[in-house]
């Protein structure tokens, strides 16, 4: 089991433990609820960014900000929906069963409550950003969503491709907030990209002894498949990449690739991390643990930025 994994499982057992907990740390619960660790998600936001402000996008922080608001509270929706949806699973689970609703320190009731609320707020912030595609995203974005929650999580490559949504409609969103329209190298660099993270999420449920009572899904999967697929769709994101950055009308001559080793590393360095340590199941937590993976996307951000043509309409 992973060290964020132990880490969690025993902070949330000593949280259970309390003889007030219920009372003292409804707040606590609540943010536990939100995980609002994993709205570093939304770098995908900002991902295509550099690149749609070098092809003549127009950069209005206020829509930005307002967009990756939106996207937070969205994402905070999805959570408190699945883990009331999860609820009876998650307390045959060794981790999950100290979740908030799954340990009934909240109450369902509150959670759905809750998740409903955050989605209404998502759509309005959506709605005050004044453009109809950051609307139609976030509404997207929710739906299906709700669908992997409720059904789609239980069917093998359904869930897969479901997860890889999410990440797709946020490089989407990123584009919509600059006013530029992505390009389709932009979209299967993305989408390969994302795939990648969810089949290493799939392996990880699989390698740390899952269920399917727990997980439907994985009695369509074994690790040598999901190993296959990793290594092409690795390979697809890197290549995708490169042509992207190829055909980019916004990116300066010569520094065409100069951001492409960043990405060829990040990508390997990540595969390696999944096969050597068995993670993968939260790419917010391999992140954070691999100051290798920081180190490489901020050199990625600089050099994104340093191959764009600048300055841009702000």
């Amino acid at each position: 089991m992973s060290e964020p994994v132990v880490r969690q499982e025993q902070e949330e057992r000593d949280h259970q433990q309390s003889p007030h907990a219920a009372e003292k740390w409804s707040l606590v619960d609540i943010g536990r609820l939100l995980r609002p660790r994993h709205w570093l998600k939304n770098v995908f936001v900002v991902m295509p960014i550099p690149f749609a402000l070098g092809d003549g996008g127009v950069l209005d922080l206020y829509v930005l900000g307002i967009g990756l608001v939106a996207m937070c509270a969205a994402n905070s929706a999805v959570y408190v929906f699945n883990d009331w949806v999860d609820a009876s699973r998650d307390r045959e689970h060794p981790v999950k069963r100290f979740r908030p609703v799954a340990s009934k320190r909240v109450t369902e009731t509150t959670a759905v409550i809750l998740s409903a609320g955050l989605a209404i707020c998502a759509v309005t912030l959506a709605i005050l950003s004044a453009r109809v595609m950051v609307v139609s995203l976030i509404g997207s974005y929710i739906g299906l969503q709700i669908l992997y929650c409720v059904r789609g999580k239980e069917l093998p490559l359904v869930d897969v491709f479901l997860l890889t949504s999410g990440f797709v409609i946020r490089v989407l969103l990123g584009c919509a907030l600059v006013s530029a329209l992505p390009s389709n190298w932009l979209l299967l660099c993305s989408s390969a990209l994302a795939m990648f993270l969810a089949l290493a999420k799939r392996r990880a449920d699989i390698v740390g002894g899952l269920t399917t009572r727990h997980r439907p899904s994985l009695g369509g999967y074994s690790r040598m498949f999901l190993d296959q697929a990793l290594s092409v769709s690795a390979g697809m994101t890197i290549i995708a990449y490169a042509l992207y950055c190829m055909d980019g009308q916004g990116l300066l001559p010569g520094r065409e690739f100069w951001s492409v080793p960043f990405v060829v590393f990040g990508v390997m360095e990540y595969l390696r991390l999944v096969y050597k340590t068995d993670l993968g199941d939260s790419p917010v937590d391999v992140l954070l643990s691999a100051p290798s993976l920081i180190v490489c996307g901020t050199g990625w951000l600089v050099a994104a930025f340093l191959s764009v043509r600048l300055p841009v309409t702000f």
